[in-house]
């Protein structure tokens, strides 16, 4: 039999200071040897197995971060990501000229 696939429960909010998104997925029951985490700048995703359940989804991300930067720990089934934000870089604006 294939195990039950189930999104986990996933919390995630900015910081106190606005300057990392904080990520709390419940895993409960999941050994960190088997946690895959994997994070761009615009989403993350997580793939984690406990016996016939496996916990697997991909989320969207608001605003940018440095998955560089992040910084993850897992404890008693909550496994715990932090990741800075991403610092705005000015955009060059080019007027577009219409045509008739």
């Amino acid at each position: 039999m294939a195990a039950l696939r189930v999104a986990p429960y996933v919390c995630a909010y900015s910081d106190e200071n606005e300057e990392n998104l904080h990520i709390e997925i419940e895993l409960p029951g999941v050994e960190k040897k088997d946690i895959s985490f994997k994070m761009q700048e615009t989403s993350f995703s997580i793939d984690a197995s406990r016996g016939d359940i496996r916990y697997v989804g991909t989320y969207a991300v608001g605003c940018p971060v440095d998955p560089a930067q992040a910084k993850a720990t897992f404890r008693n089934g909550l496994l715990t990501v932090d990741a800075p934000y991403v610092q705005p870089v000015a955009e060059e604006t080019k007027e577009i000229p219409i045509a008739e």
